[in-house]
């Protein structure tokens, strides 16, 4: 088996470096590279200093959190199903986080903050019913990924039914507000929203790095796990509390962005991860530079027209969905 090297995390870190720098350099006005890390600096003419400081760096910090996010929980959603098809856009869970946004935005709160609470709470809903769905079809969801995945395209049409139900006698300002979160973008990128989704994504992401002895346990299956000592139904609780956290935030932060926490999990494996602590971190790597780069085809592919984030990333996941559901058959 091969295992990742010290390379693997070093490679991984300067990829995420040049795709950050690529997201300052590239856009409807392209800034050579010695300009854009002289405005980084301060330095340079102004127009210049806002472009790079106030709009593309908040971006591509923004799209750096979210990917990781994404990564992460798919990362931790694939070991504790054992199910290498799972990831918060296809269990249903980011379109109950949308539900939870788009009705508390519809209520009036704005700030991309606080809406991840609501958001946190429609995508705990979602993961609480994708997997009583799956069980009602007589089947374990860690057994069998179909199921689980015919369980989140019910969540997910329902989300949708409900999301149309709730805009239906909405004002112009919600409609547009709500078309925003169904297509997923990082346009409206701040320093303070990056923040705030910072703490979020810090504090989610180190608790999974804690529970991931756990996920390695559970991954072995639910009699093995329990052979071993683990409180199964306890472990998965929490990490699925957690995951959804991270759902729930890159939905008030950006929107729906799917198929990122499905590709990146297998992109780390490949070079040599096994277990999930090592996962996990090299997930927020990758995804980091999979979210950034994806903005920057998305505001450069058809300039000056601005493609939705979420657009781009099924564009390229889509695929790959369609290769793993083949290989998983």
């Amino acid at each position: 088996m091969i295992e990742a090297r010290s390379w693997h995390w070093i490679a991984a870190l300067a990829l995420l470096l040049l795709a950050a720098v690529a997201g300052l350099v590239f856009g409807v006005t392209n800034i050579p590279v010695g300009d854009t890390l002289r405005a980084l600096a301060g330095d340079g003419d102004d127009t210049t200093v806002t472009i790079i400081r106030t709009l593309r760096g908040p971006r591509v910090a923004l799209a750096a959190l979210v990917g990781a996010a994404l990564a992460m929980s798919g990362a931790a959603l694939q070991g504790v199903l054992r199910n290498s098809l799972a990831e918060p856009y296809l269990l249903g869970v980011s379109g109950g986080a949308a539900v939870g946004a788009v009705l508390a935005f519809g209520m009036g709160m704005q700030h991309s903050g606080s809406l991840a609470i609501p958001a946190f709470a429609g995508a705990i809903a979602a993961v609480a019913a994708a997997l009583l769905v799956a069980r009602a079809a007589g089947r374990s969801a860690r057994g069998d990924p179909r199921t689980l995945l015919m369980a989140g395209v019910i969540i997910g049409a329902f989300a949708n039914a409900v999301i149309m139900v709730a805009l239906a006698n909405s004002t112009a300002d919600t409609l547009r507000g709500s078309l925003w979160w169904m297509m997923g973008s990082v346009a409206d990128a701040s320093w303070f929203g990056a923040l705030w989704l910072a703490v979020y994504v810090g504090l989610a992401g180190m608790a999974l790095l804690r529970l991931a002895p756990e996920i390695d346990v559970l991954a072995l299956g639910e009699d093995a796990a329990a052979a071993l000592g683990s409180n199964v139904e306890r472990a998965t609780r929490r990490i699925f509390l957690v995951s959804a956290l991270l759902a729930g935030a890159t939905v008030a932060a950006a929107g729906l962005v799917g198929f990122v926490g499905l590709i990146v999990p297998h992109i780390v494996r490949a070079f040599g991860a096994r277990r999930h602590r090592p996962l996990i971190g090299g997930s927020a790597l990758v995804g980091g530079t999979l979210v950034i780069l994806a903005d920057v085809v998305a505001r450069t592919a058809l300039p000056p027209a601005e493609l939705p984030l979420g657009a781009v990333t099924a564009l390229i996941g889509v695929p790959f969905f369609l290769y793993q559901l083949g290989r998983t058959r």
